[in-house]
C-alpha cells in the first residue's frame, strides 16, 4: 500500500489579543508554540502565525475594525474565530448560505491575494473561509 501525501492543515484557529506581542512569547513558553511569521505595524502585531507540530494558529492585536466587531475581543467572544482554507471560496459561500449560515461579510478579494467570506454558525461562532492557505513547511 503506497503512502498518501499528507495535506497541509486547512483549519486555523485565529485569535485577537490586547497584548499580542507578549501573548506570542507566552504561547511559546506555556504551550510550546513556535513563531512561524510575525508582521508588526509599529508596536502592534498586524498578523502572526505560530506552529505546533503540523498545525498552525493565526493571531494579531485587537483592532477597532469590522472583523474585530464580528469576533469581539478577549473576554467577549474570546477574540477568536476559526479560519478554514478552501480552494473555492464562492462554492464554500454558496454551501454555507444554503445551510442557513448568517453571512457577516460577502466574498471579498483581499489585498494579500486571498478571497474570503465570513459567517456565523447557528450558535454565533464566527467562521472565515478563504483561499489564503499558509503551510508550516513554507517560508513566511
Amino acid at each position: 500500500m503506497a503512502d498518501k501525501a499528507i495535506e497541509p492543515p486547512r483549519i486555523y484557529p485565529t485569535f485577537r489579543y490586547r497584548d499580542a506581542a507578549n501573548m506570542i512569547d507566552w504561547l511559546e513558553k506555556a504551550f510550546g508554540f513556535a513563531v512561524h511569521a510575525k508582521y508588526m505595524d509599529g508596536d502592534t502585531v498586524a498578523h502572526a502565525q505560530m506552529t505546533f507540530g503540523s498545525s498552525m494558529i493565526m493571531l494579531g492585536s485587537v483592532r477597532d475594525d469590522p472583523y474585530g466587531a464580528m469576533v469581539g475581543g478577549p473576554g467577549e467572544n474570546a477574540g477568536k474565530s476559526v479560519y478554514v482554507a478552501v480552494e473555492d471560496t464562492d462554492a464554500a459561500y454558496e454551501r454555507a448560505k444554503a445551510a442557513g449560515a448568517k453571512i457577516l461579510e460577502e466574498p471579498t478579494d483581499r489585498d494579500y491575494g486571498s478571497r474570503d467570506f465570513i459567517c456565523a454558525d447557528p450558535e454565533g461562532n464566527v467562521w472565515s473561509f478563504g483561499t489564503y492557505w499558509p503551510k508550516p513547511t513554507d517560508r513566511a
